[in-house]
């Protein structure tokens, strides 16, 4: 085997073992998230858990179940038993998302500062591929019929007398249900009057997965500080990244916040499983189209029918009546002044990702006003992308086709999403003044830049890839000249036979001739320069057994 060959083979095994460590633990992660939230809402008791969690993996991945079985077990005839389920519970998405990125991003660390766009290629290929390959597995085992008895879950119609769990948070009050009814949806996948089935559409799951893991790379390699770039994007570090990464941290950061909220409201609550596992499944699905609600992207939508209880409180309020309506912080604020609180926690949480922005950006030798007119344009691209993102990622839309979920939906209707030309608007606002005001505030207290990776540092305009302290004076850097290097005052650029001590360096008269060398005295006898051991006075004495006179 030659060398060529050897690295070849060595670059092949580094790609493969990558992909593989990535998808399989995004896999297990997702896998291992939907269980226990479907186990917390009690959907083990009526069904087998393991074709469940491969519906729901699959669904987080931007596939497709539908209903099987007896039409008349879904309260629907002919051939509105044959829509689709197209909910996604951005809980799973997202563990499995952060899983994934993470990984495939360490991977590319070792790479050097630049890598080619070949191989960055080849590795996101090879994490797309092995992906689709188990999403298929996973598609054949959630495609097994599954029999469920409807009347053990007890999450049946208005008629079956139980009351679904609504979220209540001390000093806010009733909320609603965090996940928006997403979590009981998918464990009642039966009317409560019936045993039925689901399997999961392989095509348009493979398609959506396909979406799904190649919007998850793309993430990644924006927001990845640290991530090698190929050299012709390299202007990336500065730009894009320190406000891409700032941003997704903020969104991360309210999830986060939304699932402390439902641990304390477990507490409180008569049935804290069920609060746990809606949270687990749906919390990014309330507190994401809470986002650009607070910050003013107005929400149209209509609902009609039992679809109303699974909307918080005081949205159905607002949305009763099935036709077309606003809904604004105003207009809510009107039926609950708390709600108010919203936009300025939403203010908040633009300001936190403008100061990490601004401390992510390497600053140079800008002024503060310029430094921070730059951080607001990049956190303004930004989220003027982000912000829509959002806004379709949670919209809501659903007919009388979610009565297989358990919900007797005939008749009803929920429709809930948010303007997509109004979001980028506002989330380029909204950025601008938030990077802005972070910038400002990094400049006053030190912090700007403070958190630049190597590789936004770069090569500066005037050639120094290290901080301003490296270049200072000290043991390594001798401190530079007083004054300007003169030829006429460099001893090694003056012409042979000029007098050394005519140099115009000197400013007092030159010296005489230098003093003559004093010699020791002399001895009688003794001659300087003469060895100093003066020869004998008497011949030496002939020696034995030489010849005799």
């Amino acid at each position: 085997m030659t060398m060529g060959s050897s690295r070849r083979a060595a670059w092949g095994a580094d790609l493969l073992l990558t992909a593989i460590a990535a998808v399989s633990w995004s896999f297990l992660t997702m896998a291992g998230v939907a269980a226990l939230g479907l186990h917390l809402l009690g959907a083990d008791v009526a069904g087998s858990l393991g074709p469940m969690t491969a519906a729901v993996v699959v669904l987080a991945v931007g596939g497709s179940v539908t209903p099987s079985g007896s039409v008349e077990a879904f309260g629907l005839t002919g051939a509105g038993a044959h829509t689709s389920i197209d909910i996604a519970p951005l809980g799973v998405s997202l563990t499995g998302a952060l899983l994934l990125g993470w990984v495939f991003a360490r991977s590319l660390r070792g790479l050097g500062a630049t890598v080619r766009g070949g191989e960055l290629a080849a590795r996101a290929g090879a994490v797309a591929a092995l992906f689709l390959l188990l999403l298929g597995g996973l598609a054949w085992a959630g495609s097994s019929t599954v029999t469920i008895d409807g009347g053990g879950l007890g999450l049946g119609g208005p008629g079956s007398g139980n009351k679904r769990p609504r979220l209540e948070i001390p000093g806010l009050g009733d909320i609603g249900d965090i996940g928006g009814g997403l979590p009981d949806r998918i464990a009642g996948l039966a009317d409560a009057k019936a045993s039925v089935g689901f399997s999961v559409q392989a095509g348009p799951s493979l398609l959506g997965g396909l979406v799904w893991v190649l919007a998850v790379l793309l993430i990644t390699l924006l927001v990845a500080r640290r991530a090698p770039l190929p050299r012709a994007v390299r202007a990336a570090h500065r730009t894009v990244r320190p406000a891409a990464s700032a941003l997704c941290s903020v969104l991360v950061l309210s999830v986060v916040a939304g699932l402390a909220a439902a641990v304390t409201a477990a507490a409180g609550d008569g049935h804290p499983r069920r609060v746990i596992g809606a949270a687990l499944l749906g919390a990014p699905n309330g507190v994401w189209l809470g986002v650009p609600l607070g910050l003013f992207v107005p929400l149209r939508g209509s609902a009609s029918g039992s679809l109303l209880q699974v909307l918080p409180h005081p949205i159905d309020d607002v949305l009763r009546g099935g036709t077309d309506r606003a809904v604004t912080v105003g207009r809510l604020a009107e039926l609950q002044p708390l709600v108010w609180l919203l936009p300025v926690a939403c203010a908040l949480l633009m300001l936190t990702a403008g100061v990490l922005t601004a401390a992510r950006t390497p600053s140079g030798e800008e002024r503060p006003v310029a430094f921070a007119a730059r951080c607001g344009a990049a956190l303004g691209a930004a989220a003027a992308v982000a912000l829509p993102l959002l806004t379709l990622t949670t919209r809501v839309r659903a007919d009388a086709s979610l009565s297989v979920l358990g919900i007797d939906a005939m008749g009803a209707g929920l429709e809930l999403g948010g303007s997509v030309p109004y979001a980028a608007a506002l989330g380029a606002v909204w950025g601008f003044g938030a990077g802005v005001a972070g910038g400002l505030l990094a400049c006053a207290t030190g912090a700007a830049g403070r958190r630049a990776s190597p590789w936004a540092r770069g090569p500066r305009p005037d050639g120094r890839t290290y901080p301003d302290l490296a270049y200072r004076p000290g043991p390594y850097t001798p401190s530079p000249g007083y004054r300007p290097a003169r030829d006429e005052t460099n001893p090694y650029l003056r012409p042979p036979g000029e007098d050394p001590f005519s140099a115009p360096t000197q400013t007092s008269r030159a010296p005489g001739p230098p003093p003559r060398l004093r010699r020791p005295p002399q001895r009688p006898g003794y001659r300087y320069g003469s060895s100093p051991v003066p020869p004998p006075d008497d011949r030496p004495p002939p020696p034995l057994g030489g010849r005799r006179g």
